[in-house]
């Protein structure tokens, strides 16, 4: 089978479970884990910030952001169809009570201010926070104008509004526009970045912020249940991931490329190849998803649906060249 339901179900590789085999470990409750706490200066030090928590999940990451930067009832803006409004179960609501204003998926620096309540009003809930996802998903992996990024967060700090970026595929963005992943990360209070989905490893995101922050976020990962004791056979695989995985990230956007290219050659889809800027690719077909997502999977092809016409292909390190043409001729014959 051809995987290209997500980055997320890749499999270590054999050197990278020699690495997890071999991890010093220690209770990182206590911060004894000497992989763990290698994995933070590192992550802290790639992202230009103070400090970094492992966490278990990027869901985890996003709802430790959430409790730690606002209070309950707190206003959160947000860009359309955010992972944090439609894949973390109501998390938002749930664990930190506040609301979500949707704008538009790329949202820019007028609309953020137009769409801000003012704090210090007993008529509104106050706008506290800025929720940024780069890449995006469910636009399709498409990456943020760092232009705009720096002016909504320039924007945020005028205002007193704390800006956080979920940078789940914080890395792709970074591939994707050349630079490094601290100057993604840079206008950010607080910043998100995942190991488990395009670096291949088997779990684990961190946090990284000002250091009184990332403090304040230790103790909510313990109220979420994420806290973890010998957790430094994933900090050994998050090391290797971010050494040797990184700059393959350009193979999977070149075969992200290379699909969509090529069935949109075949008229087999409606895509604006525009949008195809990392490894997503979110794109409609003249089909019922459950019909077309079962015939790809007869085919030899796993793709998601991401509504009744709309579905998600996503390359990553477990899928060539030769099977991603391979995936072309198998989707392009579906009708």
């Amino acid at each position: 089978m051809i995987d290209l339901r997500s980055d997320t179900v890749t499999k270590p590789t054999t050197a990278m479970r020699l690495a997890m085999a071999n991890a010093e470990v220690g209770d990182d409750q206590y911060g004894e884990d000497p992989s763990i706490n290698q994995l933070q200066e590192r992550v802290a030090a790639l992202l230009g910030k103070e400090a970094a928590l492992w966490v278990p999940t990027g869901t985890m990451t996003n709802q430790i952001a959430l409790r730690a930067l606002t209070r309950p009832g707190d206003d959160v803006i947000v860009g359309r169809e955010a992972h944090i409004v439609w894949h973390e179960a109501g998390g938002a609501a749930r664990n930190a009570g506040v609301q979500l204003t949707e704008l538009s998926t790329m949202f820019t620096e007028a609309e953020f201010r137009d769409a801000v309540k003012p704090q210090g009003h007993f008529l509104y809930p106050p706008t506290t926070l800025v929720a940024i996802e780069n890449t995006h998903n469910r636009g399709g992996g498409v990456v943020w104008s760092q232009l705009e990024v720096d002016r909504i967060c320039a924007a945020a700090r005028e205002l007193k509004i704390t800006s956080y970026l979920d940078g789940a595929r914080l890395w792709n963005a970074a591939i994707a526009n050349g630079v490094a992943p601290a100057a993604i990360a840079k206008p950010f209070d607080v910043v998100s970045v995942t190991l488990s989905k395009g670096l291949g490893a088997p779990g684990g995101s961190l946090l990284a912020g000002p250091r009184d922050v990332i403090a304040r976020c230790v103790r909510e990962r313990r109220t979420l249940g994420g806290a973890m004791r010998q957790a430094g056979i994933f900090g050994a695989a998050g090391l290797y991931a971010i050494e040797h995985h990184y700059d393959r990230l350009a193979d999977d956007h070149a075969n992200a490329r290379l699909i969509a290219e090529g069935l949109v050659e075949r008229k087999a889809v409606a895509l604006d190849l525009a949008t195809v800027q990392s490894n997503i690719i979110v794109c409609d077909v003249s089909i019922d998803t459950a019909t077309y997502v079962a015939r790809a999977r007869a085919g030899g092809v796993l793709l998601n649906a991401f509504g009744p016409r709309k579905i998600r292909l996503v390359t990553h390190l477990d899928v060539d060249r030769a099977m991603c043409e391979r995936a072309v001729e198998i989707l392009a014959a579906i009708n």
